[in-house]
């Protein structure tokens, strides 16, 4: 069983920045073997994929938050990270961290239907 948590959420005037953490709660280490990502859905709209991450470390971006968004993880502390810089009001929307187990390579993160996710964090930002 694998359960996230997510938090960082919570307010920002547009150009700040915000971190996002995921604590990953699992009696084994899925870092070696899952895919992790955070995605975000915004009022109105169809959740979407911000940033995956694999366990050879391959990143991928959506092209919204390319060069202001960085995923990264702490496999000691068991977390997942989200830094996002240059926030713009367009970023606002609840967001979820997520973990799948990863087949083939870390490219492929993006395509995978992911099984585990955390109830959310709200962000907003405000012009």
């Amino acid at each position: 069983q694998v359960q996230l948590e997510e938090s960082g959420g919570g307010s920002e005037q547009a150009g700040g920045s915000l971190r996002l953490s995921c604590a990953v709660s699992t009696s084994r280490n899925i870092y070696s073997t899952h895919c992790m990502a955070w995605f975000r859905q915004a009022p109105g709209k169809e959740r979407e994929g911000v940033a995956h991450i694999g366990t050879d470390e391959y990143t991928t971006y959506a092209d919204a938050v390319k060069g202001r968004f960085t995923i990264s993880k702490d496999t000691a502390k068991n977390t997942l990270y989200l830094q996002m810089n240059s926030l713009q009001p367009e970023d606002t929307a609840i967001y979820y961290c997520a973990a799948t187990p990863m087949v083939g390579g870390g490219q492929y993160c993006y395509f995978h239907t992911y099984m585990y996710w955390g109830p959310g964090t709200q962000v907003t930002v405000s012009s």
